[in-house]
């Protein structure tokens, strides 16, 4: 039987491998820890010269990127919205989550939120490659979280059969819909 023990690296492409790396060091104070380039790509035997870059995400968790030089310039997906795919962080309270806001708009960009979803409050903003970054922090109690596990199985059979968003966790928004 298979037994994960934690998502080594997730992988996303990147425009300028260099600009990536300073983003995510200034912006989010992520550590680069190993570049890696080929001029083909070990698992298929590709001639495709890469750089491959891996940041640390804390706790073990890797956020890689690649360039890829000979490709067409990428782009995100546009047959799905652009608030579907993202990558988000957790931050450790939310007077953290709100300083960071501060400190990313102080660095030029543009955040969103923060957004109540329940149990987690969140803020968004966009890497120079077009990818949604997400920061969180939980605000949920034990029993919030057990009750959507528990919910969890029934909601996606419903969804399953009728391709309608079920309500069993419907409180979830409730407070953020009311403040339209």
């Amino acid at each position: 039987m298979i037994k994960l023990q934690q998502i080594h690296h997730v992988a996303y492409r990147c425009n300028d491998a260099k600009e990536t790396v300073e983003f995510y060091q200034k912006m989010l104070n992520m550590d680069f820890l190993v570049a890696i380039a080929e001029d083909r790509v070990p698992s298929t035997k590709e001639p495709d010269p890469y750089m491959h870059l891996f940041l640390d995400a804390g706790n073990g968790n890797i956020l890689a990127f690649f360039e890829l030089p000979t490709k067409e310039k990428m782009d995100r997906d546009r047959n799905t919205p652009e608030w579907v795919q993202h990558i988000a962080f957790q931050v450790e309270s939310e007077e953290a989550l709100l300083a960071a806001k501060a400190e990313l708009q102080e660095k030029g960009l543009d955040v969103l939120g923060p957004t109540n979803h329940g149990i987690i409050k969140s803020i968004y903003f966009f890497d120079p490659n077009g990818h949604r970054l997400e920061l969180t922090c939980l605000t949920g109690s034990e029993a919030q979280l057990a009750k959507l596990k528990e919910v969890a199985p029934a909601m996606l059979e419903e969804w399953s059969q009728t391709k309608r968003a079920p309500k069993h966790a419907a409180w979830l928004h409730e407070e953020e819909f009311a403040e339209q």
